[in-house]
């Protein structure tokens, strides 16, 4: 099907007038540069790699730069407007438009047949370049978060994966405060947003493990209206082998995001590469360091490679600074798991070990983050006492759900945990279970 473009060689999406006036309705054209998307389009650029990242919003005449990372402009760190735009004829934004919520990607605009004549690619400089659209609150491309690397670039899903995360992120932003109509909604607003990217950045369901029952929950602190760094994820390596990972970063806001969202592909990548969970760690710290992202900002992680068995599974499992790992027996014993390790993201020296295990039928493995075991009663009375839930006391719940499933356990948990706290959750909590069915198949 050939593209239909206006009588100036534009594609004609981008002068739709729904798109045009979703576009106006953000009031985001000629506006300075904001923390709220300078710091997405910088986890864009750092975790790709790119010397150049943007947040775009494109009109009838040009590509105006929200946010622009690696552009040596000095209207990037004022109000100025007039160096962040370029026409839209120069930007490859309209190739975007051009698919109507569709990504464009292109591992080299000098060959690429959709783009090897566009002007900009040396104008620009560009070798490759990768967007997700922006959409506004009824679909419209408002315009894209986009990454422009100067060399060739075979772009890897992970790093495809962060862009769409991140544009998402973009578009809620955008929509949610076009939705602001009183001030009396900011708070919940606020809350929305933030919860709307701690989601992003969780996966949305648990990827099925063959032979294995897998479940998760996430439970966010009472009151909470910025986002925090818990984490989990759980998916497929290479071969036999499978991985699971729980973590929790220092600190709440988009400076978390960053980190999280940095650990969630780092780790997706480099376990392609390594078995040894501590090997992978080690290359995360790398990664946070050459970043910088350890600022008064440090990670805390319990990760698992593992295979299914005929009896089982077998794997190996690590901690860095994290709360250890709970096995819980077909017997209802209950046993701690993994060697305490260093705290990611401080320090180019960690001490991380591999601890083997091996799961039968039955058996159960738990993740948390100290949410679980630091979970206390609201404080309603001035220097009232307020226990903690404690390790044992986790511990002793697990030890109770002998025979329910990986999602009755985590369902069963939770509730525990809801009573101990009266409701009242003083810190956001992660669980992830992973059980082999009494008769594995």
């Amino acid at each position: 099907m050939t593209a239909v473009r206006s009588a100036g060689g534009l594609p004609r999406q981008v002068f739709d007038p729904a798109r045009l006036a979703a576009v106006r309705a953000t009031g985001l054209l000629d506006t300075g540069p904001e923390d709220a998307f300078d710091d997405l389009a910088g986890l864009a650029a750092a975790v790709t790699g790119c010397g150049r990242a943007f947040v775009t919003l494109v009109d009838d005449r040009r590509s105006f730069w929200k946010s622009c990372v690696g552009v040596d402009s000095p209207a990037t760190s004022g109000t100025g407007t007039g160096d962040r735009q370029i026409p839209v004829e120069d930007s490859f934004c309209q190739y975007l438009i051009e698919l109507d919520g569709a990504p464009f990607v292109v591992d080299d605009a000098r060959t690429d047949g959709r783009t090897r004549d566009h002007p900009s690619v040396v104008t620009m400089k560009i070798g490759a370049w990768a967007g997700y659209p922006v959409l506004g609150p009824g679909g419209e491309v408002l315009g894209s978060m986009c990454v422009i690397d100067e060399n060739l670039h075979e772009w890897q899903p992970s790093e495809l994966a962060t862009l769409a995360t991140m544009a998402r992120a973009v578009s809620n932003e955008i929509n949610l405060r076009t939705s602001l109509a009183t001030a009396e909604d900011a708070l919940a607003v606020s809350s929305e947003l933030a919860r709307s990217l701690q989601d992003s950045l969780l996966p949305p369901a648990l990827r099925p493990v063959p032979g294995l029952e897998a479940a998760a929950s996430y439970l966010p602190a009472a009151g909470g209206t910025t986002v925090v760094g818990d984490f989990y994820d759980l998916f497929h390596a290479r071969g036999p082998w499978w991985c699971t990972v729980m973590g929790d970063v220092c600190g709440k806001g988009t400076e978390a995001a960053k980190i999280t969202a940095l650990a969630r592909y780092t780790l997706r990548a480099e376990a392609t590469q390594h078995v040894s969970p501590a090997e992978v760690l080690q290359r995360l710290n790398a990664a946070m360091l050459e970043q910088r992202v350890g600022q008064a900002r440090f990670l805390t992680a319990v990760y698992a490679t593992f295979r299914r068995t005929p009896g089982g599974v077998a794997g190996r499992l690590c901690t860095a600074g994290h709360p250890p790992a709970l096995i819980r027996r077909a017997d209802g014993r209950v046993q701690p798991l993994g060697r305490h390790g260093t705290l990611l993201g401080i320090l180019p020296d960690v001490r991380l070990a591999d601890v083997r295990f091996r799961l039968g039928a039955g058996d159960l493995l738990l993740l948390y983050t100290d949410g679980a075991t630091e979970a206390r009663p609201p404080a309603t009375v001035p220097g009232g006492h307020r226990p903690q839930f404690g390790d044992r006391a986790l511990a002793a719940a697990l030890a109770d759900c002998a025979g329910l499933t990986a999602a009755q356990t985590v369902e069963r948990l939770g509730a525990v945990l809801s009573a101990h706290t009266r409701d009242w959750a003083s810190d956001d909590t992660a669980l992830l279970a992973l059980k082999v069915p009494e008769r594995p198949s």
